[in-house]
């Protein structure tokens, strides 16, 4: 049982992102509303994927989105250099001088402690990226003549605009045409969908979409929200009930797009800001895979976690095409990247694979 994956041969890259990438703002231990210091990143949904494949896994990664041409929008082009994704695919936009007509994307973001929750607080009207529509990236030339052997993109880029939700469907059509094999992550946003048609319009963008994805992600909520499936909540926590909720689920949704071929999930039981239960399951050809359970994680900053396991779920099936190794590195990866401040996980393969193994936290000397 396996994904029909491209070469690597045949490929200028192993995988390729199109989405946001914001400069995230970050207080560390205070608070935005107090804060007199903020520590700079890069971040965003779609891109963290690319950047946890390229820096953590090795393997060749691009981004395709849009900035400003202004020292803000080469700041957020220097970190992705450094993350090693390549920027043959950014567009950029003239500056109009005050960002009235186009500018970049912020993210303050707080990590939250014990009780007191994370927090997010973007800044994204009038961005660059929100105004990326079909015809502005070539396509043919990316999948067909230089080539990729996955595309993700997912719903917070889609949600962005009524342009970014056509270009979404464009480019996933494209990446099929070319055999590329498409992941997406639902990530439903309400604030994102509000001033475009809210829940209504979500559900139909995101149905057009998934009608050409073959790796669906998201949790029931996700599923429930953006395509219309109604099923159980289990309000968060990690259960018997969540677990059968999302099976349940998936059979609705193979049913429904038969042309998935894998539909994955991280579980998160919150019990504090700082303590999570966390695991992932993974659906693949009518079999469910389970990665092992990570009781009680202890989080550094949470944001950026279920991006993680995204990356290391395509790692999975890029380097091995198994199902339960994805489900396993992406279960891995998304926990370690809790343990770590930013977006993107700062963890190497072999943290990863002594995860996976079972290894604790002793000291390494």
């Amino acid at each position: 049982m396996s994904l029909q994956i491209r070469p690597a041969k045949e490929c200028a890259f192993d995988q390729i992102s199109l989405g946001e990438v914001m400069l995230r703002l970050d207080p560390g231990e205070g608070r935005i509303r107090t804060a007199r210091a903020f520590t700079a990143w890069e971040g965003g949904g779609e891109y963290n994927t690319s950047r946890g494949l390229r820096k953590c896994f090795g393997l060749k990664t691009a981004v395709c989105t849009a900035f400003v041409d202004n020292e803000v929008g080469h700041l957020v082009e220097d970190f992705i250099m450094q993350g090693g994704v390549a920027t043959d695919f950014i567009k950029w936009r003239e500056d109009d001088g005050i960002g009235r007509t186009v500018r970049n994307g912020l993210n303050f973001t707080e990590r939250g402690f014990g009780i007191r929750g994370a927090v997010g607080c973007p800044d994204r009207g009038h961005t660059a990226a929100s105004q990326l529509k079909p015809g502005d990236f070539d396509w043919d030339h990316i999948f067909g003549k230089l080539g990729a052997r996955w595309f993700h993109t997912g719903g917070i880029f889609a949600a962005l605009s009524a342009s970014t939700a056509e270009l979404t469907v464009e480019a996933v059509k494209a990446a099929k045409k070319h055999g590329v094999i498409v992941s997406y992550d639902l990530n439903y946003r309400p604030s994102l969908w509000k001033t475009i048609g809210g829940l209504k319009k979500a559900q139909e963008v995101n149905r057009e979409i998934a009608k050409h994805v073959d790796v669906m992600i998201g949790n029931e909520e996700d599923f429930t929200a953006s395509l219309g499936f109604e099923v159980k909540s289990a309000d968060h926590n990690i259960s018997k009930i969540e677990l059968d909720a999302f099976k349940d689920m998936i059979g609705m949704a193979v049913k429904k797009f038969p042309n998935f071929k894998v539909a994955a999930t991280t579980l998160r039981r919150v019990i504090t800001a700082t303590k999570n239960d966390w695991s992932a399951i993974l659906w693949h050809e009518g079999k469910f895979y389970e990665s092992r359970p990570y009781p009680e994680l202890e989080i550094l900053d949470r944001v950026g976690g279920g991006d993680s396991f995204a990356s290391g779920l395509q790692f999975g099936f890029l380097q091995f095409n198994d199902p339960q190794k994805a489900v396993d590195y992406g279960a891995a990866y998304g926990a370690l990247a809790s343990t770590t401040p930013g977006d993107t996980s700062m963890a190497t393969r072999k943290e990863v694979e002594k995860q996976i193994a079972g290894g604790g936290a002793r000291v390494v000397r």
